[in-house]
C-alpha cells in the first residue's frame, strides 16, 4: 500500500457553498417578491339593502337573466324550459352555449361593457346535497357561463 506522504502536493476536494448560499437567498428573495401577485381572495358581490320606500311591484326583471332551478327530484329547469337531470345536464350545457352564441352575434353586452351577458344564477333547495348543486355548477362554467351566483331566497329558514 501506497501512503502520500505528510506534506504532500497533492490537492484536497473542497467545495465551497457560500457563493450557492447567497444564490439561494436572492432565489429566496425573489419567490417572496413575485408571490403577492397572486389573487389571495375570492370577490363576492353582495347587493345592498334595499329601499323599503320602493315598490318592488313595478321593476322589471332583467331579459338576459338566466335561472337554473333544481327541483327537489333533481330536474333541471332554465327559466321556465325543462333541461333535463342533475345526472344528466347535456342539455342545460348545450342551451346555454347556443344561447351565449346567440348573444355574441346579436350584441347582448352587459351593462356599460362589452362583454357577452353570460351570468346564471342556480336555485336551489336547502335539501339537494351540495355535491349535486356542484355537478350543476360545473355543466354550467362547461357551457361559457361567467359569473355563476348561487340565489338564495329563504335565508330565514
Amino acid at each position: 500500500m501506497a501512503v502520500a506522504p505528510a506534506g504532500g502536493d497533492e490537492a484536497v476536494p473542497y467545495i465551497n457553498v457560500t457563493p450557492l448560499i447567497d444564490v439561494l437567498l436572492v432565489l429566496l428573495i425573489i419567490f417572496m417578491v413575485v408571490t403577492p401577485l397572486k389573487p389571495s381572495r375570492f370577490e363576492a358581490k353582495i347587493p345592498s339593502e334595499p329601499d323599503p320606500n320602493q315598490d318592488l311591484s313595478q321593476v322589471k326583471p332583467n331579459p338576459l337573466t338566466l335561472v337554473v332551478t333544481i327541483a327537489n327530484d333533481f330536474k333541471l329547469k332554465l327559466n321556465q324550459d325543462e333541461m333535463g337531470s342533475v345526472n344528466d345536464t347535456g342539455a342545460l350545457s348545450q342551451r346555454l352555449a347556443s344561447l351565449f352564441e346567440q348573444r355574441k352575434q346579436t350584441g347582448a353586452y352587459r351593462p356599460g361593457t362589452q362583454e357577452v351577458e353570460k351570468t346564471v344564477f342556480v336555485k336551489a333547495p336547502r335539501s339537494i346535497k351540495y355535491g349535486e348543486v356542484v355537478k350543476v355548477i360545473d355543466a354550467i362554467k362547461g357551457a361559457g357561463a361567467n359569473p355563476v351566483g348561487l340565489q338564495v331566497d329563504d335565508l330565514a329558514q
